[in-house]
């Protein structure tokens, strides 16, 4: 019986211990391609403001 709660407990911390791995390499991922998709928008040109009347609203 003691043998089984202990095996239990072992198994429960690796489990947990295999999820906050995960979640922290997910965590990091997440960051790593915010930063490359920050890079990428300052990377695209600066667009010029549309003067009055350049566009035709098609919407109706």
């Amino acid at each position: 019986m003691m043998e089984s709660i202990a095996s239990m407990a072992m198994n429960m911390s690796a489990a947990q211990t295999a999820a906050n791995y995960s979640i922290a390499v997910t965590k990091k991922m997440m960051d790593t391609q915010e930063l490359a998709g920050q890079e990428l928008v300052n990377m695209l040109p600066d667009l010029p403001a549309p003067s009055k009347g350049q566009f035709i609203d098609t919407y109706a």
